[in-house]
């Protein structure tokens, strides 16, 4: 089977792993500020924190930023769970904003009408995470706009981007976001196993981050409350948690990180070979906005529903048969049977549902081989007819 995404990895990525099994150090050693300091320098932000997932690394950027009960988190409703579930994880109230229909992201004018309306409610969310879904940027100079208008947070779920540029400049920079968070899960664009990083320009920002990954307990006698017993002393100032990174994942990391770019150059490769070959097709093929260029960790398409004699269902099943590994990114979050047990309906959100029925993801990661993607286009085209 052709899957729709995997790792890559080398003899060099195998090798900074054993020298770590060999050091030592396992946990809290060098490698994993060596890996942030890496990825802060390739985003040109200032501050970079690893957690364990990026899942974890959304937690902990919202309780950075005081989200708790009684406040709200928006985001989108074609992500994964995990885009919504950080605010539950504070005790937050969640809701979504619809998709633009050409990028799949959270749409910004869809966010504006519904600010206004909170507003009037005195129902404004606290935090709002955009989500560059397939690696291409949300529109963020105007959701930045929006939050110095209406006084919100910006976390920029980054999972899929890293690589990706908005406005010539690298995902992560936070030029219009307080905190952007990165996922290195093996089917992302550079793997580290599990593993995330939250990356911002705010000093304040990082402590507090850093500080809830590791327990709330310091060292630094600075941030005590009382004088040090002793060089062993450590107190905990706040309720963190085990949300560290090895060292084993940050050297893989490292290496990875080393090969990102070729990475991207590779699957943009890839996606324009897509675009040819399927522009005959009837499906909507992904669009790329002028501001952005994404990093292309997902090529997604959607069928034209009302030109073929086929469903959705009978295209993805008849994809599975032949081999080609295809997957669907995102069922709606709203549409989940949890967060209809909070009070989601459906139809609230018509362009993610309507994206949700007729998108599928065919395969995409930087060692498809050409006749592998030919394999993909031929499955395609001939479950379809």
């Amino acid at each position: 089977m052709i899957p729709y995404g995997r790792q890559d990895i080398r003899q060099e990525d195998i090798d900074a792993v054993v020298e770590v099994l060999r050091s030592d150090y396992l946990t809290q050693g060098p490698a994993v500020p060596r890996f942030e300091a890496a990825v802060a320098q390739h985003c040109g932000v200032e501050h970079a924190i690893a957690a364990n997932s990026a899942t974890s690394a959304l937690h902990i950027a919202c309780l950075a930023l005081d989200l708790g009960p009684g406040d709200w988190l928006w985001t989108s409703p074609i992500t994964f769970v995990a885009s919504a579930n950080c605010g539950l994880y504070c005790g937050a109230q969640v809701d979504f904003v619809d998709i633009d229909p050409r990028t799949y992201n959270l749409c910004p004018q869809a966010l504006e009408r519904k600010l206004a309306e909170a507003q009037k409610k005195g129902r404004l969310p606290k935090v709002v995470v955009p989500v560059h879904l397939c690696g291409q940027p949300c529109d963020m100079r105007a959701i930045h706009v929006l939050a110095q208008r209406y006084g919100f947070k910006v976390v920029e779920d980054a999972s899929h981007a890293i690589g990706g540029k908005y406005e010539s400049a690298p995902v992560g920079n936070c030029r219009y976001s307080d905190i952007t968070v990165f996922s290195f899960h093996p089917v992302k664009i550079i793997t580290t196993a599990e593993g995330g990083m939250a990356v911002t320009n705010d000093p304040k920002l990082a402590e507090r981050i850093g500080l809830l990954r590791s327990h709330g307990i310091t060292r630094d006698p600075a941030h005590m409350t009382r004088e040090s017993d002793g060089p062993w002393y450590y107190q905990q100032i706040d309720l963190g948690f085990n949300y560290r990174l090895t060292e084993l994942q940050a050297a893989l990391g490292l290496t990875q990180l080393e090969r990102l770019d070729a990475y991207v150059a590779r699957r943009h490769a890839l996606s324009l070979r897509y675009d040819e070959s399927l522009a005959a097709l009837p499906l909507t093929l992904p669009w790329q906005h002028p501001d952005g260029a994404s990093a292309r960790h997902l090529y997604v398409v959607r069928l034209t529903l009302d030109r073929i004699a086929v469903s959705h269902r009978q295209v993805f099943e008849a994809l599975r048969e032949q081999g080609i590994g295809v997957n669907l990114h995102y069922i709606p979050v709203h549409t989940q049977p949890y967060y209809e047990r909070l009070g989601c309906v459906q139809g609230r959100y018509p362009e993610a549902e309507r994206y949700y029925a007729e998108a599928i993801s065919l395969p995409m990661y930087a060692t498809l081989t050409e006749a592998q993607q030919d394999m993909v286009v031929e499955a395609l085209r001939h479950a379809m007819a």
